[in-house]
């Protein structure tokens, strides 16, 4: 009989973020509660942290790049990034978006998923050029029009990258599917998987690119 019990853990998860406590709180004494409800004892749940941990190491190198960033833009590197756009004639937002776009989605599909993304890029490169082509186009922009063109540097790496790593055939989402369908019966390759995600990802280009190009239209009535 299938024990539903350590679904609780799910109702933490979500009754913690409710009730907006520290995340990292709130994952972690979910976890512990789930291990302990499947009958592990705490000594096997701590022991699966740190296997966990331990086969997802890479994930210590964003010790050393955050502290790299954080030199580059005390040192100015939004403001250099910003004054490149400001010489280019005819940059908008919505077109660097869209060549930003096209980049996340090569470089992700190819397997280069941490090349690029909210705090290396989108934060001190992609969002403040992106301001500055709208400022240079538009003029000042209000504070909710800044915040949009923001929302859509991010959204553009999300977009980017969601729908162009389903393309790499060696990354977790495609096994999980795979084993997903070889459960219903379906078998499948990874590189199958793959190949069908490509149409999915041009569909996904065109539609946000056509969003992108839209933005320079909206932008533009709301600056005259």
């Amino acid at each position: 009989m299938i024990n539903y019990w350590p679904l609780i853990g799910i109702l933490l998860v979500v009754a913690g973020f409710a009730l907006r406590m520290n995340p990292m709180l709130v994952v972690t004494g979910s976890a512990i509660a789930t291990g302990l409800i499947a009958a592990m004892d705490l000594h096997e749940v701590i022991s699966t942290f740190g296997k966990a941990f331990n086969d997802n190491r890479i994930i210590a190198i964003v010790w050393i790049v955050l502290p790299v960033i954080g030199l580059l833009e005390r040192f100015g590197l939004q403001q250099r990034a910003a004054a490149v756009i400001r010489k280019m004639r005819n940059a908008t937002t919505g077109r660097l978006l869209i060549l930003y776009l096209l980049y996340r989605q090569i470089t992700a599909a190819i397997g280069l998923h941490s090349t690029a993304g909210h705090p290396q890029t989108v934060r001190p490169l992609v969002a403040p050029m992106a301001l500055a082509a709208a400022e240079k186009q538009h003029g000042g922009l209000t504070e909710d029009e800044a915040e949009k063109v923001k929302a859509y540097s991010a959204a553009t790496d999300n977009v980017g990258l969601f729908f162009g790593e389903d393309i790499f055939f060696a990354i977790g989402s495609i096994v999980l599917i795979q084993q997903t369908l070889a459960t219903y019966g379906y078998s499948l390759a990874p590189l199958e998987l793959a190949l069908w995600a490509i149409p999915s990802a041009i569909a996904a280009f065109l539609i946000h690119g056509a969003r992108l190009a839209l933005l320079d239209r909206r932008l533009g009535r709301s600056g005259q």
